[in-house]
């Protein structure tokens, strides 16, 4: 999710190069794939380009932006699923959202939202048979909605090795019990569907923007998942609010086993799934032992990754193809050391690199600004042809 790229109190991104088409902007919120203004841009800028950006490149049947030439096969296929498939998986999961949304409407019915001095407010804390209503629909429906969308079975792998046990603070030993207790959910951000995943598998609380909890059904919907919300157009001062609540959420999802489950994506934005970018330090400030898991998405035709590709072409390709795959590697909690949790940034590199290794990912030391300029480029190549 975007709504995570500032870390919540880093410092703004640096200006990208100016040969790049002026990608960096005042606003962090402007859209990515904005075709307007488009700079001009050479096949042979574009290729070098592509090697420093090489996390955002898509590698698949469609091209790149999901405009590439297609075969008449492939044309034909897609016809038939326009007419076929796709107005049957809409309909579905638009049902599946509306039942949702009634079902949290009807356990909320009569309750207040838990609110906090910095304008938070979430259904998540409350508890009794409508949290658990809400957690087991919510988790359930997620799974079918998956299905919907062609994820016909999850490949899930449990790592467990030494690693786990040379992560735990010195000369303390956890129980069973505090061992599936991390403070949060750490997980590398492909596709907006990596949402729908971790609703389906532990339903944590997520970060997005103040906007999406006035949006209708998602919005309640939101407020019972219990996300943190982030105003992005805020000074800096509103960041460092958020990043005090989110600190507060890990800590209290550690400490108390009732609490509601927080999941971040420390990366900040979307990748191909083959690199993993670095990590913001918001996620680690509690000084909590955190659950890394990695998703990946196998494909033949189209990739479910979101990387460079718009919103609307992306889903309307996902819904056309039949079957999609997601694989998913959970770690062992990762306990960090003394020396961890007085350096969150350390902390945070630590659980980078574990990740990479056990994900088979290669680092990749850019960001958002770079993403920006890479879409930038992209789309003045386009306008050009």
């Amino acid at each position: 999710m975007e709504s995570e790229l500032k870390d919540l109190n880093s410092q703004p991104a640096s200006k990208p190069a100016s040969h790049c088409g002026g990608g960096s902007s005042a606003k962090d919120d402007r859209p990515l794939l904005k075709p307007d203004p488009a700079p001009s841009v050479s096949a042979e800028e574009l290729q070098e380009l592509e090697k420093k950006c090489a996390a955002y490149v898509r590698s698949d049947a469609y091209g790149t932006m999901g405009r590439g030439g297609l075969s008449l096969k492939e044309k034909l296929l897609l016809g038939v699923a326009l007419v076929t498939l796709v107005p049957i998986r809409v309909v579905v999961i638009m049902t599946l959202l509306l039942f949702y949304y009634l079902i949290c409407r009807i356990c909320t019915l009569g309750l207040s939202p838990n609110r906090d001095e910095d304008e938070q407010e979430d259904y998540a804390h409350m508890g009794g048979w409508r949290r658990a209503v809400i957690v087991w629909c919510g988790r359930s429906l997620s799974r079918v909605m998956l299905f919907v969308l062609g994820f016909y079975w999850i490949s899930e792998t449990y790592r467990i090795h030494d690693a786990a046990q040379q992560s735990k603070p010195e000369g303390k030993e956890e129980s069973a019990e505090e061992a599936e207790k991390p403070g949060a959910i750490i997980s590398n951000h492909v596709s907006y569907l990596d949402i729908l995943y971790h609703m389906s598998s532990s339903f944590p609380s997520f970060v997005a923007k103040r906007s999406v909890a006035k949006l209708p059904l998602v919005g309640l919907i939101s407020k019972c998942l219990g996300c943190v919300y982030v105003q992005r157009e805020s000074k800096s001062s509103d960041f460092k609010g958020v990043a005090g609540v989110v600190t507060d959420r890990v800590r209290e999802a550690h400490q108390n086993k009732s609490a509601p489950q927080i999941m971040l994506f420390p990366e900040g934005t979307t990748t191909n799934g083959d690199f993993l970018l670095p990590f913001k330090t918001g996620a680690f400030l509690a000084k909590a032992p955190v659950l890394p898991v990695i998703l990946r998405y196998p494909y033949q035709r189209f990739s479910p990754a979101w990387d460079s590709i718009s919103g609307v072409r992306h889903v309307i390709f996902l819904l056309c193809q039949f079957v999609n795959h997601i694989e998913v590697t959970r770690l062992p909690v990762y306990y960090p050391s003394q020396e961890e949790k007085d350096d969150p940034k350390l902390f945070a590199d630590n659980v980078r690199r574990l990740m990479a290794s056990e994900g088979s990912m290669t680092l990749a030391d850019i960001g958002l600004a770079e993403k920006r300029v890479y879409h930038a480029a992209l789309n003045g190549l386009f306008c050009q042809s």
